[in-house]
């Protein structure tokens, strides 16, 4: 079993979809006319399949807590910032730097989601594994 992918409510399609493509997003396709609206696949350059779907129905998207953040990882912290800056996108709050070179920040899709940029330091893998978890065994299954 894996996790295909999430999907997100968004209420302007085209200001979501140009917010997601700054950050490295592709569209993969779409199906317009679903009983829960216009669906757009989406994934990152790196990924195999599809990780991210807008849904776009229309209907004002109101902000929850069921959802705290997203994660993207990308190559360069500097380039990904410069690339949302030209498109008048501005970080949320301040970066933040490790003393092993972890970079990270956050930016806000246009219906207020946090999304997460992480620059990992060099050598890490490229996903969460147990060992960013040592103090615990390596065994976060519990």
């Amino acid at each position: 079993m894996r996790t295909l992918h999430v999907g997100l409510r968004v209420a302007d399609l085209a200001r979501s979809l140009a917010f997601y493509e700054a950050i490295g997003y592709g569209v993969v396709g779409s199906v317009p006319d679903t009983p829960i609206g216009h669906l757009t696949m989406l994934k990152l350059p790196d990924d195999e399949f599809v990780t991210l779907e807008l849904v776009h129905d229309g209907k004002p998207v109101e902000r929850g807590t069921d959802l705290s953040h997203l994660v993207v990882k990308v190559e360069s912290m500097a380039g990904i910032l410069d690339a949302l800056a030209s498109r008048g996108i501005e970080p949320v709050g301040p970066g933040q730097e490790s003393e092993d070179g972890l970079k990270t920040a956050f930016a806000a899709d246009p219906d207020g989601r946090r999304i997460e940029l992480v620059q990992w330091p060099p050598g890490h893998a490229d996903g969460m594994t147990a060992a960013d978890w040592p103090d615990d065994g390596g065994d976060s299954d519990g």
